[in-house]
Formats: structure tokens, sequence, C-alpha cells
């Protein structure tokens, strides 16, 4: 199995223009353990949205890459999200799903994928043109350049090793949150429109 911090770390290593929505929980915190960035938007709260506001960053940004982190509890809250995402296929979207068969946020109840749930198949059956499961951490930093390469869009599911890191807090006010990443990513003036 992945061990989620080295994972998240290695994926946002030489990170260059990468946008990143990280979703709500571990995913915030893993996050900003691998180093807080403006091009880094956090989610608080709005569990099972952070694949469809990766989509509309996508759609907005076309020439950056976008990168979703999200864990299997939220994925599995917003399967919808697989099917939209295949309608509009944005090169740019790879959605990285950190899978430890737990919602680890409420008490590590098991999810559907430790009773044989399988996201990148969903994902494939939804119309995605490529889903992987990754179970090695040798396989992350190949995913990393993927990412980078914008040929997706793309879903990989990283079966990690179940556990609960330190937790890192980041910013947690949402406005601040928002305006720190409009100004990273359209500039000052612009953000301020």
């Amino acid at each position: 199995m992945i061990e989620r911090r080295t994972a998240v770390a290695t994926l946002l290593s030489q990170r260059s223009d990468l946008l990143l929505v990280a979703g709500l929980g571990s995913p915030v915190w893993d996050a900003f353990a691998a180093g807080d960035h403006d091009l880094n938007f956090y989610l608080w709260g709005a569990m099972g949205s952070s694949a469809l506001i990766g989509l509309g960053l996508a759609l907005a940004q076309p020439d950056r890459p976008v990168a979703v982190l999200t864990g299997d509890g939220e994925m599995l809250m917003g399967l919808g999200a697989f099917a939209t995402i295949a309608q509009h296929r944005p090169a740019n979207l790879s959605l990285v799903i950190l899978d430890n068969e737990q919602y680890a946020e409420t008490g590590r109840q098991a999810t559907a994928t430790a009773f044989g749930t399988d996201l990148a198949a969903l994902a494939l059956a939804s119309g995605l043109p490529e889903a992987m499961t990754l179970r090695e951490q040798a396989q992350v930093a190949p995913l990393r350049e993927r990412i980078h390469a914008r040929t997706g869009p793309l879903v990989a599911v990283l079966k990690i090793e179940p556990g609960e890191p330190p937790r890192t807090l980041p910013l947690r006010d949402g406005t601040a949150i928002t305006h720190r990443f409009r100004a990273a990513l359209l500039g000052r003036t612009a953000a301020t429109l």
C-alpha cells in the first residue's frame, strides 16, 4: 500500500503552475503538510463537491493542469461527478483519490470500497477514458508526470495505508482562501474585480 503523506508530497513536488483542489479533511491536511501554496484551494466543507469544483476550474483554465485531491468517502458521495466530467472531458483535469477504505474524519467507518466497490471501474463505466488503481509508491512519480502532461481527464485511485498522520491545519477562512487563490491565479488587480 501507499503511504499518503509521501505520495502527496511526491505529487506536489515540482508543481510549476499546477492548480490544486483539496477535498475536505485528510486531503487538505496532506496538501498543507506537503507545503502550503497560494494555488491550493482548500475545501473545508461541501463533501462530495471537490471533483466538480475541479471540473469548473479546469474548464475555466484549460492551459493549466488541475488536480483534485480527494478521499474515497468524498468521491463516493459525489459519484455523479464522473459522468459530468466524462461529458466535458477536460484534458487538463486529474482526479487523485486517496482510498483508505474509511470515512476517517467521522470515526473510521468502512466505506463501500472496503466491500469491493471499485472507484476506477466506476469512472470508466461513467465514460471517462482513463482510470487506474495504484498500489505501490513507485507508481506515484509517473502519475505526477501524467498530471502535468495534461493528457486527461485522468482518474487515479491510490490505495493508501489506513492511519491518521498528524493534522496540519492551513488557513480555514473560506473567503481568505478564495481571495488568495484568485490573486495567485489571476493577479492581484484582476482578483479584486
